[in-house]
């Protein structure tokens, strides 16, 4: 089985893979002063939890991190915890089959290549993938599968918390879809301002990429995934397609790429 692990600002996901499908998956928060002895512990009480991995081995690791220290601390983890396994981990010099036509290729995080190359494996170009994360990524990939560019707003937790934190009588809201646009209390206030603000976001930045990438807009595939993208996809109407499991497919797709 193929262990697949995306380490975001925020959250850590970890996906396990039987040939092309998502088995199990796990989501724990990213925290940049874990050793790598403590992401082992915390790895192998996710994974000995698991009934699928009674009769069943880990063959190999697939990693990409945006967070730098944690990615040390990940390669070191598999070292020393998985020695004897396949270890690929998305940095330079690894194949993606993903060229980046950017002013400075080395600032585009590696997710963002990673699922550049799910959407356009799975999809084909062009399209927009949303990401809804820390930040609410936009990124741009031509028909050829060219990553292309990108766009970045802030995420919606980040959101809440700078308005929680700024207005003396607005409080974190949970974060669900309001009974309707016109709140009747201020909690349902919060919540449609951020539901419908960000699908409204969402819808007007896909178009005006869109436009940028095809001249007909139907050509271009909008793809959403991340921790987020529950909360805004039903009410956007630029999405397409949902894919939770984008950058691990992405990372699996890379991890075969790198080892045959």
């Amino acid at each position: 089985m193929l262990l697949t692990i995306d380490v975001s600002n925020t959250h850590t996901v970890l996906g396990l893979f039987e040939g092309e499908e998502v088995i199990e998956h796990w989501r724990i928060a990213t925290d940049p002063r874990r050793t790598a002895d403590e992401i082992a512990v915390v790895l192998q009480g996710l994974l000995n939890q698991s009934p699928l991995l009674k009769d069943a081995d880990i063959s190999g690791i697939a990693i990409c991190s945006t967070v730098p220290s944690v990615l040390n601390e990940m390669r070191d983890m598999s070292r020393r915890y998985f020695g004897d396994v396949n270890a690929v981990v998305v940095e330079p010099g690894v194949r993606t089959g993903v060229p980046v036509r950017m002013d400075n290729p080395k600032e585009v995080g590696s997710d963002r290549i990673v699922n550049a190359l799910a959407a356009t494996t799975l999809y084909g170009g062009p399209c927009v993938i949303v990401d809804f994360g820390t930040a609410t990524s936009f990124d741009a990939v031509s028909a050829r599968g060219e990553y292309i560019g990108a766009v970045t707003a802030p995420g919606v937790e980040i959101s809440v918390d700078a308005l929680a934190s700024a207005g003396a009588q607005l409080h974190k809201v949970e974060l669900i879809r309001p009974r309707s646009v016109i709140a009747k209390n201020a909690v349902e206030a919060l919540q449609s301002g951020i539901v419908y603000g960000f699908a409204g976001l969402v819808d007007g930045i896909v178009e005006r990429i869109a436009a940028e990438l095809a001249d007909d807009r139907e050509d271009v595939t909008v793809v959403a995934t991340g921790t987020g993208a529950p909360l805004v996809v039903s009410e956007a109407r630029t999405i397409d397609v949902h894919e939770p499991w984008l950058t691990l497919i992405g990372l699996r797709l890379i991890y075969a790429r790198n080892t045959g």
